[in-house]
């Protein structure tokens, strides 16, 4: 069979190029000089004409692709769970087997780029039809399925039995071959179409998008003065050379290297490769002392102090003596607003505004009036982000503010001196990213063998004492004179 066409009434779909690409190795397939050659194979006492098998399809996907065993393999599945390539011996088993398993190619008219996808009425006159030649008797979603069709377009239910029985009756007329042939096809259609339960659907889209980025549409000139307008404030935009942009780089990398656990290495061990605890004991969220690495970063930005629990601890122990303490309270109350319970959003806007906003408030904060208005409107419909304004004028005013007099104040040089320089442990060599060298174990039969001839070396040279001064005393003794006769 030779398909001259590719595109035969199809539209849009997801995978569409995907598909086209199978469809392009499909027609090879079946030409009549590059392709498979088919023939007729015997099927239950049966001849099946233009079958082809498994093992047929493999060595031409090798062939032709340049790709090993395993990726032809899984190419020839895609065929057949595609619905492109049909089996013959087992029709519910839509997967491709390397070896005299017999198949068939399936009619471009299903193909699954067609624009005509699977109906409703089809279906039922599928489940109808056979029905009626197995006398009732149907897989058990067949017959869901059929009943569930049945209530849905029973309008039409006349009209999809008298369907049913006209293609039975056509069936029969056909010759065995043939209509073994297309039972099979109607069945794999079918089975790529409405999976089964527990069978996953290799077309399963999702939801079809509106619009077609494929479809070739004819500009206007809406459409040009909507580029040439992107296009000049691109170029208003302000830009950074690459030299700055990677001097920027380079130094973050420089700050951050010693605190990097993958090429700096864990003090005093790494927990993940010697069990040891102690790194998660000084590097806990409010440990009492913690490490001086842990401080010295701090100083890096404003932002590693304020993600650190026991950073803002101790910054809130400065803002309070400079009678600012508010600030960070409120900041930390905003983050809980933000992250928190969805039901409780509103009391705690309610609570936020009375402790901080509200005037005459317990810790009113200092705000601009533009910032208040803006979040005084907000709370009037509050959710998650409705004092983002607020929290970001706060942050500002710290990191502008007070964070300088922090890093310069006793209370952080204090910290910084009585923080704990863990001491390394047991050193174990370790290569790349700190990880350790293995070493494989020895063979049991290497080291039974070297456990005997330690022994045979230790048996080899034991002397026995005893045995040894028995002798001495026995050659040392005088021998007695033989009794004269």
């Amino acid at each position: 069979m030779t398909v001259s066409r590719l595109d035969q009434g199809q539209r849009y779909r997801p995978r569409m190029a995907f598909l086209k690409k199978i469809e392009a190795l499909m027609m090879e397939m079946q030409s009549p000089d590059t392709g498979i050659k088919t023939q007729s194979q015997a099927v239950m006492v049966t001849s099946i004409p233009h079958a082809v098998t498994g093992v047929d399809i493999m060595q031409w996907i090798l062939q032709r692709l340049q790709v090993t065993a395993e990726e032809a393999l899984h190419l020839g599945d895609l065929f057949v769970k595609y619905g492109y390539i049909y089996p013959l011996q087992e029709p519910k088993n839509l997967t491709l087997r390397a070896d005299g398993s017999l198949y068939r190619f399936q009619t471009p008219y299903f193909w699954p780029v067609q624009g005509w996808a699977a109906d409703d009425t089809d279906y039922a006159i599928y489940l109808a039809k056979k029905n009626i030649k197995r006398k009732g008797i149907l897989e058990e979603y067949e017959k869901e399925h059929y009943n569930m069709l049945n209530q849905k377009i029973n309008y039409k239910w006349d009209f999809v039995i008298m369907q049913a029985k006209e293609q039975y009756k056509a069936g029969k007329e056909r010759k065995k071959e043939d209509r073994y042939a297309l039972d099979c096809q109607e069945r794999a259609y079918w089975l790529v179409n409405r999976a089964p339960p527990g069978m996953l659907s290799a077309l399963e889209y999702g939801i079809d998008r509106v619009t077609d980025p494929n479809e070739n549409k004819k500009n206007t000139m809406e459409f040009y003065r909507r580029e040439i307008m992107y296009y000049q404030q691109a170029i208003l935009k302000t830009r950074v050379k690459s030299s700055v942009s990677l001097g920027g780089v380079v130094k973050y990398s420089e700050q951050f290297l010693s605190n990097d656990p993958f090429l700096s290495g864990c003090l005093p061990s790494n927990p993940w490769i010697s069990d040891d605890p102690d790194f998660w004991d000084l590097n806990a969220k409010l440990v009492e002392v913690p490490t001086r690495m842990r401080v010295e970063r701090w100083a890096f930005n404003f932002s590693e102090l304020i993600r650190d629990p026991k950073g803002r601890q101790n910054f809130q122990i400065f803002l309070k003596k400079e009678f600012s303490g508010e600030n960070l309270g409120f900041w930390e109350a905003c983050e809980d607003l933000k992250y928190g319970d969805q039901s409780k959003v509103k009391e705690k806007a309610e609570e936020i505004y009375k402790l901080f906003l509200a005037p005459g408030a317990r810790r009113w904060i200092n705000i601009d009036g533009k910032t208040m208005g803006i979040t005084v409107k907000g709370l009037e419909h509050p959710h998650r982000y409705v004092l983002d304004a607020a929290q970001t004028h706060i942050y500002m005013l710290m990191k502008k503010d007070s964070y300088g007099r922090y890093l310069k104040s006793p209370i952080y040089k204090e910290m910084l001196a009585k923080a704990v320089v863990p001491q390394e442990g047991v050193k174990k060599s370790t290569g790349l990213f700190g990880r350790r060298h293995l070493r494989s174990s020895p063979s049991p039969i290497i080291l039974r063998k070297l456990e005997e001839e330690a022994k045979a070396r230790e048996a080899a040279n034991t002397v026995d004492i005893t045995q040894v001064m028995s002798k001495l005393d026995r050659r040392n003794q005088p021998q007695k004179e033989a009794p004269p006769k």
